[in-house]
C-alpha cells in the first residue's frame, strides 16, 4: 500500500496551486493523508476527486467549510498498521512522549502545522511523521512531502521528497 503524506498546503494564500509533482504522486498513492492546514475547500474537493483514499483532518487555519467535512483527529487502520492523523502537536521539546500519551493506540501519527519535516519515534514505537508543506517551505530550505510503503503490517522507508524552489 503506497501513502502520500501531506500538510499545510494553505492554498491559495500560500500558492496558487498544489506542485504538479504532488498531484502526480496523488494519482499513484494508494492513501493520501493531509494533515490540516487547507484553507480552500477546493484543495480538499481536488483530492477527494483524485485520491484512491483520502484521509484529512482540519488545522487551526482552516475555516467552516473545511471543518465541517474533516475531524479534528482522524484514525484508519492501514495495512495492519494503526494510524492517527492530527494537526497540531505542540511545541518539539518532548512532543514524543507527549503524543504516545495521547495516542496509546496508534503505530504511527501524522502530523503537520510547523511546516519542519519530523521524522522520530517514541518510546514504546510510536513513529512520529511530518511531510513539511509542498507550497509553504516558512524556515525550511525546501517544500517537502513525504512518501512510504506500508506491507505486512510495518511501514516501510519513509522517503521526504523536496520539491524544486519556485
Amino acid at each position: 500500500m503506497r501513502l502520500l503524506l501531506v500538510s499545510d498546503t494553505h492554498l491559495p494564500v500560500r500558492a496558487r496551486r498544489l506542485p504538479a509533482e504532488v498531484l502526480h504522486e496523488v494519482e499513484q498513492a494508494d492513501v493520501v493523508v493531509h494533515a490540516g492546514d487547507w484553507i480552500d475547500v477546493d484543495t480538499l474537493d481536488l483530492l477527494e476527486a483524485r485520491a484512491q483514499r483520502l484521509i484529512g483532518v482540519f488545522g487551526n487555519n482552516d475555516g467552516p467549510e473545511v471543518r465541517e467535512r474533516l475531524p479534528e483527529v482522524a484514525r484508519a487502520e492501514l495495512g495492519g498498521l494503526r494510524f492517527g492523523v492530527v494537526h497540531e502537536t505542540g511545541t518539539a521539546r518532548g512532543r514524543e512522549a507527549r503524543c504516545a500519551e495521547r495516542f496509546p493506540d496508534l503505530d504511527v501519527l501524522v502530523f503537520g502545522h510547523s511546516h519542519i519535516p519530523w521524522d522520530t519515534a517514541a518510546p514504546g514505537g510510536l513513529r512520529l511523521l511530518n511531510p513539511g508543506s509542498p507550497t509553504d517551505r516558512r524556515r525550511q530550505p525546501y517544500c517537502t512531502y513525504m512518501t512510504s510503503v506500508v506491507a505486512s503490517g510495518a511501514l516501510g522507508e519513509v522517503t521526504l521528497h523536496r520539491l524544486p524552489r519556485r
